[in-house]
């Protein structure tokens, strides 16, 4: 209990202690703002979806946004988005199509943990290139949930068995968002990226320039991600897991073949991915102009509360399916969709690129690092799509300022916006994953710092030599 009155009272008190020296300002009520909610976070003090309504409270009575424009952020599409998701997810796993799929990956994995780990999360990046990676993240998290319990009591080792689960978690999550920087249609900043370049009257950027310039990049970060994940934070010293062919092959037999309810969720999953990877082929039809992710995630949430599981039986999900749901989770990505409005309306990122362009160094490389290193940092605690969005008109600037290529900055900032790692805030992916349980807020931190400070030396390095190359 002493504990959690310590780790309860360090929010507020940081809060206070950030008024009280940083003067009366809505840029410093921002910053204090951030800081009692990463406090709760870190620290676990209370659930951290109801540490996510805190801007509620704060934001009106603070001067930031009013209420109405606050909890307006509580409704974003994205949102609905996670929701569609999470339901389909939950089809998947009643109709054991989850379990089916586990098994198969297992199945061509081996016996190796390790393996595991890898075969899920290469899975993940692959999907990742083509389907947004929320909705890659939202697919796999129930296949690696599967897989965690068909293999934990196979593991006698207690820490090696915890080290699988939560390394296979991070692998999913962490493989999303760096499997999506391949394709100008993987993330959301990519594209943020080539919509500003081609307003600003650059020369636009072509899809298979960006898949030739990022495929090697995104390689070495996979690689680095799965290695530090496995090998250091969380090494599991097995090397091989007796049994796991002869569970599958039961495991497989038990399942028969595929049911019919089994089929129509399939379907209607496959359908989804398919609207999700052609969507913008669909917004050319006229009719079709307005098709969102969004309104695809909840036009399959829909569906599958009417298709029935079988001949003149109820349908594939019922009301009750639905208690299963992460609630939290939403409530946590509003949060963070609020944080980023406030450090956008108060204009904090926009006066840190004001601050680079007067007192940064003019070496190209270094300025490449900043970049990199603030975008990778904010974005741990705003949307990587609001960041791209208000900052790369600001690098625009700062590159002119030097005599730079635009592109020789923003390239390395769009890349960093999304290899934010620490946080469940930080990214869709990472929100996800940690709904599953077996994540401490820790675990994620540790991880995602170390790998935060690769990822920006290997972006940096990266984009000094090569983007002058490709843009």
């Amino acid at each position: 209990m002493k504990k959690h009155w310590i780790s309860l009272a360090i929010g507020p008190l940081l809060f206070l202690i950030c008024l009280a020296l940083g003067g009366d300002n809505v840029q410093v009520r921002m910053v204090a703002s951030v800081l009692w909610m990463l406090a709760w976070w870190i620290g676990g003090a209370i659930p951290a979806g109801i540490t996510a309504l805190l801007p509620i409270i704060l934001f009106p009575l603070l001067g930031i946004l009013d209420l109405k424009a606050t909890t307006a952020n509580y409704a974003n599409p994205v949102i609905y988005l996670f929701l569609g998701g999470f339901i389909l997810g939950l089809a998947i796993e009643k109709w054991d199509l989850h379990k089916r799929i586990a098994l198969n990956i297992i199945n061509l994995s081996g016996e190796k943990p390790n393996r595991i780990i890898l075969g899920s999360m290469i899975a993940t990046a692959l999907l990742s290139m083509w389907i947004s990676n929320t909705a890659t993240a939202v697919m796999m998290l129930p296949i690696g949930m599967s897989v965690v319990a068909l293999l934990g009591d196979k593991i006698k080792d207690v820490k090696a068995g915890r080290n699988f689960g939560v390394a296979l978690m991070l692998g999913i999550a962490y493989s999303a968002n760096i499997g999506g920087i391949t394709t100008l249609i993987g993330t959301p900043p990519n594209l943020v990226l080539a919509s500003i370049v081609s307003d600003s009257g650059l020369l636009p950027i072509d899809f298979s320039t960006w898949l030739i310039f990022a495929l090697p990049l995104v390689i070495v970060l996979f690689t680095c991600t799965y290695f530090i994940s496995t090998k250091v934070i969380f090494p599991i010293k097995i090397e091989k897991i007796d049994g796991v062919s002869t569970l599958i092959k039961q495991e497989l037999k038990e399942l028969g073949r595929l049911e019919a309810g089994e089929k129509r969720v399939l379907i209607i999953m496959v359908s989804t991915a398919l609207f999700w990877i052609f969507r913008s082929q669909l917004n050319k039809l006229e009719i079709l102009s307005s098709l969102s992710d969004t309104a695809i995630a909840v036009m399959a949430s829909i569906a599958l509360f009417i298709v029935p599981g079988k001949k003149n039986s109820e349908p594939l999900l019922q009301w009750e399916d639905t208690q299963k749901l992460p609630w939290g989770i939403l409530l946590l990505f509003g949060g963070g969709i609020s944080v980023a409005k406030g450090m956008e309306v108060t204009n904090i990122v926009e006066l840190v690129g004001s601050w680079i362009s007067q007192n940064s160094t003019p070496h190209v490389f270094m300025l490449v690092l900043i970049i990199c290193a603030l975008a990778l940092f904010l974005t741990e605690v705003m949307s990587n799509v609001a960041l791209v969005s208000v900052f790369i008109p600001v690098s625009f600037v700062i590159a002119q300022s030097f005599g730079l290529s635009e592109m020789q900055l923003a390239v390395p900032l769009t890349v960093a916006a999304s290899c934010a790692f620490m946080f469940p805030i930080s990214t869709p992916p990472n929100a996800i994953v940690f709904s599953s349980g077996y994540l401490k807020m820790g675990d994620m931190a540790k991880t995602g710092i170390l790998l935060n400070l690769i990822s920006i030396i290997i972006i940096s390095v990266y984009c000094y030599w090569f983007v002058p190359h490709f843009f």
